[in-house]
């Protein structure tokens, strides 16, 4: 059996739509969790409306953060994998089918699974979702099968062995990356990780480039926060948003002296609206999409700069370098 954890904090209808693709599984041994995060607006609801298409336990907590909360819905569970979604997920019929099917060829202690855009999707979402997994902007490191640097399973679509999960104590205490630091941990006591290409979900994240600013900006802080924790865990993958924000300044102040001083970011904003066009057969999403990965390198490198301002030159705690931003 397979125990599908979600957390949720103040997402009924994404909730909603997340459990209604649960209920279209081909594959039926599983039970969903649903972890409440202290949310104003509750779902307990929602998930009681699908308690007759598969086994469904409502949590309702003090809101401590989506890695706590994830910890919680794990003590509750039966299954022998853990199987941890965001609730703005949408699982396709054939999702656990295609773990199911991974893992019995290829067992392993943890996975992971990549994410995609559905055709429902607005343009928005789709550019944003174009930004977050291409080569051009992530390199590849969220799951895609060009990669800069090693796969880590995310908690958006995370697998892992109850076991292991118990051994390991769970996700920490973080308000952000807690995903990733429970991977880096996973892979330190060397057990064994795969990514499951087939096993993927789509993924609205952000609705609006406001939102999707902030939410990159909070995860170039985390990459600081983890780098304190774990040194090595740094890539120059990393950096290329922080090169690329002091890059587009630099450039930017070039324009005095010299009106070519853009052609770089020009360059570059046209190899992704090619590339965006080319894959979603859209040239309005190829527009949308070079907003949004200029968005995501320079929003991540932003966070990236203030968190190693913060903890690196100041050397202030997690806690009191963010107790607005991710403790409040």
């Amino acid at each position: 059996m397979y125990s599908i954890i979600i957390p949720v904090y103040n997402r009924p209808d994404e909730l909603d739509e997340l459990l209604m693709s649960l209920s279209l599984q081909s594959y039926r041994d599983f039970e969903v969790i649903v972890v409440e995060d202290g949310s104003p607006i509750k779902c307990e609801q929602i998930a009681a409306k699908y308690s007759d298409a598969f086994p469904v336990t409502y949590l309702y907590k003090e809101n401590s953060g989506p890695g706590d909360s994830r910890n919680a819905g794990a003590t509750q569970s039966n299954g022998n994998y853990l199987i941890f979604l965001d609730s703005d997920c949408i699982a396709p019929a054939h999702y656990l089918a295609e773990v199911n099917r991974n893992l019995t060829d290829c067992p392993c202690d943890a996975f992971g699974g990549p994410d995609c855009a559905d055709r429902s999707f607005t343009p928005i979402q789709k550019a944003i979702n174009y930004s977050m997994t291409s080569f051009f902007t992530t390199g590849g490191i969220r799951g895609g099968k060009k990669k800069l640097d090693k796969f880590y399973p995310r908690s958006f679509n995370m697998g892992v062995k109850k076991t292991v999960f118990e051994q390991l104590h769970g996700f920490s205490s973080m308000r952000f990356g807690e995903d990733i630091d429970f991977s880096i941990r996973i892979v330190r006591q060397q057990f064994s990780t795969l990514l499951f290409p087939s096993a993927f979900v789509y993924h609205k994240r952000r609705t609006d480039f406001r939102k999707f600013f902030r939410q990159v900006y909070n995860s170039g802080m985390a990459r600081i926060n983890l780098f304190k924790k774990y040194p090595d865990s740094l890539k120059p993958v990393h950096l290329l948003p922080v090169l690329f924000l002091t890059g587009s300044i630099i450039l930017l102040l070039c324009t005095v002296v010299c009106p070519y001083s853009l052609l770089p970011l020009c360059i570059f904003a046209g190899l992704i609206l090619a590339d965006a066009s080319r894959k979603t057969h859209s040239f309005y999403i190829g527009l949308l999409a070079v907003k949004a990965a200029f968005i995501q390198l320079a929003g991540y490198g932003a966070g990236f700069l203030h968190a190693f301002w913060k903890r690196c030159l100041m050397r202030q705690g997690e806690i009191a370098a963010f107790q607005q931003t991710f403790y409040n």
